[in-house]
């Protein structure tokens, strides 16, 4: 058959059409599936963003009382894990209280609060994205430590969940007189943890203490100082 033969042209003229049909099809699909991949990152990012700013405005340190946050997300789970803080001395251990963290979780964004701080991520990886209550100076120290207490396992998530999270925060000061003092962290976000201490000009280390889940970041302050210990005792409760 000649290659001028209108049979063959028009034979070749269909398959042309199919061809750039079928390229088209996939080219679109393709292109559908990246935008819903992008609508949903965003979404998980509006809500890691509203998730951190809610927990940021916890504030136990600078609150008495009852005080009321709302929180929204569109997808994810808000739990409680068990984390201790620690304040030591060269003798030992001074104070040791069960802090707790409020964790938002969203696929493989993660948003904690924990003894005042606030990190997103974990690992090495992870940002603090609230400073704790924790003030240095000349041969002071002073360790402001919120102590979540939820009466019980305290889990919220699904879809299009909105929620008032409620605390009643009350202060214990404690004077701890003169000592080399060093906090330890119990967390899952170590990485933005070593990073603070260190602008503190505090020397960091990790060690893993007996009954924790994860290994604490501990930060060693220089000299001796004079120790103040507030610990901000708060009841959480989550309202629909």
């Amino acid at each position: 058959m000649s290659e001028n033969d209108p049979g063959l042209r028009a034979q070749s003229h269909v398959v042309g059409v199919a061809l750039l049909l079928a390229i088209t099809t996939v080219s679109m699909g393709a292109l559908t599936a990246g935008v819903g991949q992008l609508v949903e990152s965003n979404a998980a990012a509006a809500d890691t963003d509203r998730v951190a700013d809610t927990l940021a405005a916890i504030e136990p340190s600078k609150s008495t009382g009852v005080q009321r946050h709302d929180l929204a997300f569109g997808e994810g789970r808000l739990t409680v894990e068990p984390r201790t803080v620690r304040l030591l001395d060269g003798d030992g251990v001074v104070a040791e209280h069960r802090a707790n963290a409020l964790v938002f979780e969203a696929g493989d964004r993660r948003v904690t609060f924990l003894a005042g701080g606030v990190t997103r991520g974990r690992g090495n990886a992870s940002v603090l994205d609230e400073t704790p209550p924790i003030a240095t100076g000349e041969g002071l120290l002073l360790v402001g430590v919120p102590v979540l207490d939820t009466n019980g396992t305290l889990s919220v998530g699904g879809n299009g969940v909105t929620a008032t999270l409620r605390t009643e925060t009350s202060h214990d000061r404690r004077a701890l007189g003169t000592g080399e003092y060093r906090l330890a962290v119990e967390t899952a976000a170590p990485g933005a943890w070593e990073r603070y201490f260190a602008e503190e000009n505090a020397r960091v280390s990790r060690r893993t203490f007996d009954g924790d889940d994860l290994p604490s970041v501990v930060a060693a302050f220089p000299g001796d100082r004079t120790g103040y210990l507030v610990i901000h005792e708060t009841e959480l409760e989550v309202a629909p």
